[in-house]
């Protein structure tokens, strides 16, 4: 592969060197998040300021941990993910915002994805669409413990990926919006829980880097709450799914340590 950076031994798009990023990784979308989930590690400082990529790395119970902004979408999260995975990230827990679907799901509460619908673009130039796109079972089952001891209203199960958020939100405008309008009524009726843009592409691209990936978000809406008249509370604090991320790789530095002392 080309080197891009000319012999400046970072990586092209996140700015990243080795030694600069933990194990234990945090991707939100906003940069903005950054800082604010730093907030919760001891020690952070930001260490990489590049396009949409923001990195703060600081500590989590003396393990070394880090925090990288994605953009919107699955190229610019697969990007991060390969060029993370190159200077030593491991394991990596998607944190971001959602709207609703099933109809249980309301504003304010937190959704952590088993599984994720392929319907986008950056996963195919991956893996074939049969290969389907899932969680990391050790991420996931973090998740839900940590979501429990924190006290929060979650749901796990699949959640719809897409690459154009108005292709969600106003369908009909679109000239496709015979299959959109379709596969959304099919992806209800198996009980998709939420709609969002960056787990399909991280699950699959984790399975080829063989790096662990999860997904939690915090629900702003349902439409389809609103749709049947039902109350519809909003909600755009993502503190909530960053407290449940947080605790959820506490969890996994524990159960790492142990396991490796077993060894």
């Amino acid at each position: 592969m080309v080197d891009y950076t000319e012999g400046a031994g970072h990586q092209y798009h996140v700015g990243l060197r080795p030694g600069d990023v933990g194990e234990y990784v945090i991707l939100p979308g906003d940069p903005k998040r950054v800082p604010k989930i730093a907030a919760y590690f001891d020690d952070a400082v930001q260490v990489a300021d590049s396009r949409e990529y923001v990195t703060y790395t600081g500590t989590l119970d003396g393990v070394k941990v880090s925090c990288t902004s994605t953009g919107i979408g699955g190229p610019s999260a697969s990007i991060a993910l390969e060029e993370i995975a190159n200077v030593g990230g491991k394991t990596f827990i998607r944190v971001g915002t959602c709207g609703g679907m099933d109809i249980d799901v309301k504003g304010g509460d937190v959704v952590i994805a088993t599984g994720a619908i392929r319907m986008e673009g950056t996963s195919k130039e991956y893996a074939p669409i049969e290969y389907p796109a899932v969680a990391d079972m050790d991420v996931t089952v973090a998740l839900t413990q940590a979501a429990r001891k924190i006290g929060a209203e979650y749901h796990t199960g699949v959640v719809q990926c897409k690459d154009s958020f108005y292709g969600q939100h106003q369908p009909e405008k679109h000239p496709v919006s015979y299959e959109l309008l379709d596969k959304w009524q099919a992806w209800l009726r198996m009980g998709c829980k939420a709609s969002e843009m960056e787990s399909a592409a991280l699950f699959i691209v984790g399975a080829y880097r063989r790096v662990r990936v999860g997904s939690c978000f915090l629900v702003v809406a349902n439409q389809e709450r609103e749709k049947a008249g039902l109350t519809n509370p909003m909600e755009h604090d993502t503190d909530l799914a960053i407290r449940v991320a947080v605790e959820a790789i506490r969890i996994m530095i524990a159960e790492d340590k142990a396991r490796k002392e077993k060894e």
